[in-house]
């Protein structure tokens, strides 16, 4: 008897198991994109202004979506990390300066993150913010061995799971009080009110465009692939982009989610200004069970995206100082700095929103070298960034450096009235 012939598998099946077994890099980068202080600013964005700033998040995701794309290019076609590149470039003064600023970034980010995780824990159980957030450091810390014992696949799929309840959590809220579509359409259309708004507008952008894993993406790919070939880098850099588009349309649906259920369900509500306030009403407005994901959701977005900031960190201080340190103490550099806030007793949302602004201060000190590198034809031999993708990445450094300038004038104009 003859036996039956090999099952052969498609050629267009093939290619896509082929690139889904490459996928999971830009997932980690994506849970920075929803982290507590997104839930802050756009959950404040929604209730104070209703569906005004939809604009700023969806061109923000579209933004982030290129940033990303090419940090991962940068560390598929070098098998170095953007930190690595940019520490190359300057002399040691330089790297120490350009490593403060970063440090100064990353820790405006444990500051969002690690009060998110804190903020869910006392809404969850009743918890003091300052037990919360002992707790949320040292889950992320937990999180962080993880991948140091275990390799990176392990954590990508610890930090996927997270991102999934973070996803669920948030965006449950609009199955029972969907938006107006007319209303959602109108806020695509850009335009601000007045300066609260602009520092909203400026808050979102630094909470969806984030330097560190500007920084981090080029590692995580690097670490995963190493460094790819001519003959490899087609086909890799194709894998990388559906990762990364993959990973963005979910950042972007959570985002604007939380912007929408906010609009839709707590525009005008007393008491929404705090993110305590958000989670009162959603149980009012919803019922518990709604009100019980979103906090689930919150707390997974503060242990997912405070442990990827420890690791963009490390990924920072390794590049530009050419120092490694244990992963404890490495935690301790940031974290110290938002805990001596939060046992200052300042205002825990106030705190997440101003966090996301300096987060967007720091922006064109990740992209603009993120674009001058992508454009070295050298390093980029392999596959050669196009003209109208640099065009198009130096577009949005002048934009977001335009409304960071924008928000200054704002403020100072609020200061001198």
């Amino acid at each position: 008897m003859r036996s039956a012939p090999p099952v052969r598998t498609p050629r267009l099946h093939r290619d896509l198991l082929d690139r889904t077994r490459l996928l999971g890099p830009a997932f980690v980068a994506a849970v920075a994109y929803v982290d507590p202080g997104n839930v802050a600013t756009n959950t404040a964005a929604g209730a104070s202004y209703g569906y005004l700033l939809i604009w700023v998040l969806v061109g923000a995701t579209l933004m982030a979506g290129l940033v990303q794309f090419l940090s991962a290019k940068i560390g598929l076609l070098t098998g170095r990390s953007l930190p690595e590149l940019v520490g190359t470039r300057v002399g040691r003064r330089g790297r120490i300066a350009y490593w403060l600023q970063a440090e100064l970034v990353a820790m405006a980010t444990d500051l969002a993150e690690i009060l998110g995780g804190a903020i869910a824990l006392q809404l969850l159980f009743g918890l003091p913010l300052m037990v919360g957030a002992l707790i949320t450091t040292a889950v992320a810390t937990g999180l962080l061995l993880i991948q140091d014992r275990t390799g990176q696949r392990g954590f990508e799929r610890v930090i996927t799971g997270l991102l999934a309840v973070v996803t669920l959590g948030f965006l449950a809220g609009l199955v029972f009080d969907p938006p107006a579509p007319k209303s959602a359409v109108a806020g695509l259309l850009p335009r601000i009110d007045g300066s609260e708004s602009a520092r909203l507008a400026v808050g979102m952008l630094g909470a969806t465009v984030m330097p560190h894993v500007v920084y981090l993406h080029s590692a995580l790919v690097r670490d995963r692939h190493g460094r790819v070939d001519h003959g490899q880098a087609t086909s890799m850099l194709r894998a990388t982009r559906l990762d990364v588009l993959l990973a963005m349309i979910i950042a972007g649906a959570v985002n604007i989610g939380m912007l929408l259920l906010a609009a839709s369900s707590l525009f005008g509500l007393a008491g929404v200004d705090t993110l305590n306030g958000v989670h009162r009403a959603v149980g009012e407005q919803l019922g518990p069970a709604i009100a019980l994901l979103f906090a689930l959701a919150l707390l997974a977005s503060g242990f997912a995206s405070t442990s990827v900031g420890g690791y963009a960190g490390a990924v920072i201080m390794d590049g530009l100082l050419q120092r490694r340190v244990p992963i404890v103490a490495r935690r301790l550099i940031t974290a110290v700095p938002a805990l001596i806030l939060l046992g200052a007793g300042l205002d825990p949302t106030q705190m997440l929103i101003w966090s996301q602004v300096v987060l967007s201060f720091g922006i064109p000190f990740a992209v603009v070298p993120l674009v001058r590198i992508a454009g070295d034809h050298r390093l980029m031999a392999a596959a050669p960034t196009r003209r109208s993708t640099l065009a198009i990445a130096w577009l949005v450094v002048v934009l977001v450096v335009a409304l960071n300038l924008l928000l200054l004038v704002l403020t100072a104009a609020d200061l001198v009235a």
